[in-house]
């Protein structure tokens, strides 16, 4: 594949990757990682510049993870946009953009997985199977590989920044796990690569699941029966044109078990599916 035209510098093996890096902390430079799978929007523009507040040199990666694909989802539909891509990080003044293929991640024999417990179960862990293990093995690598002082997720995959926390905590892993809240556009909706899935019409539904989860939070603040009042928004959400929902639940923000009981902190999750687009949201209990 032809390299877009840009002064962006871009390595995609871990030799290169790394020499990089030993020569930034021979500068005494710190170091910023914000790992992506490409087709970028303003969402993941908010993590680069979070980074470039956090760290001397930012890293971004783009990786179109298989192991984090069910057999029945999109991963050869999954948008790939690398020249658009490419010129949105130069823009942003990236100072690295890591982008491996599958054979520089998972090379022949390669036989290791990681497998975060009690986290990663439930929620989309329950609907999507092994997409966990694929998150936390890659994400592992990538840490290694790049050995970064800080590691800039969004909180849109709340569930998964969870995991990601919990995989470098027990692995004792030299890295600030840093969330940013959800980048939305002016309706509500979050956004995401695979909002390119939505039809127009599909477009004018989305933002629903944004109000829908943002009243339950109110209202489970204010004492409202937690299992109830979910129940609800997900008959709600189907009224106004989901095709399903997968889930809506309130749980601890800190363990992911379910809330039952008022008072702490707490988030309510979602799952729906629309059109051709599986769509995921949270927001915290006031």
């Amino acid at each position: 594949m032809s390299e877009p035209v840009s002064s962006l510098t871009v390595v995609r093996d871990v030799g290169s990757l790394r020499r990089r890096v030993k020569a930034w902390r021979a500068a005494n430079r710190s170091i910023a990682l914000v790992p992506t799978m490409g087709a970028l929007h303003a969402g993941h523009l908010a993590l680069v510049e979070r980074a470039k507040v956090l760290a001397d040199e930012v890293v971004v990666s783009i990786f179109v993870n298989p192991a984090q694909f069910g057999p029945d989802e999109d991963l050869a539909a999954y948008p790939r946009r690398e020249a658009e891509d490419w010129a949105l990080l130069a823009a942003a003044d990236v100072d690295l953009l890591y982008m491996p293929d599958a054979a520089v991640m998972y090379p022949d024999q390669f036989q290791t997985e990681v497998h975060v417990t009690q986290v990663s179960q439930g929620l989309c862990g329950a609907h999507r199977p092994g997409h966990f293990d694929g998150v936390a093995t890659i994400v592992a690598k990538l840490l290694l590989q790049a050995l970064p002082d800080f590691a800039v997720f969004g909180e849109k995959d709340f569930q998964q920044l969870v995991v990601i926390q919990r995989l470098v905590a027990d692995l004792d892993i030299p890295v600030d796990i840093v969330g940013l809240p959800t980048v939305r556009e002016a309706n509500g909706l979050a956004l995401s690569s695979r909002n390119v899935y939505l039809s127009d019409s599909e477009r004018t539904i989305a933002p629903v699941l944004y109000r829908e989860i943002s009243a339950v939070a109110t209202d489970i603040a204010s004492g409202s029966d937690i299992v109830a009042r979910c129940a609800e928004a997900a008959e709600a959400l189907l009224k106004a044109g989901f095709d399903a929902v997968e889930y809506i639940e309130a749980r601890d923000a800190a363990t992911l078990t379910p809330l039952v009981t008022h008072g702490v902190s707490a988030r309510v999750l979602a799952a729906v599916t629309l059109g051709k687009a599986r769509l995921i949201d949270n927001v915290a209990v006031p």
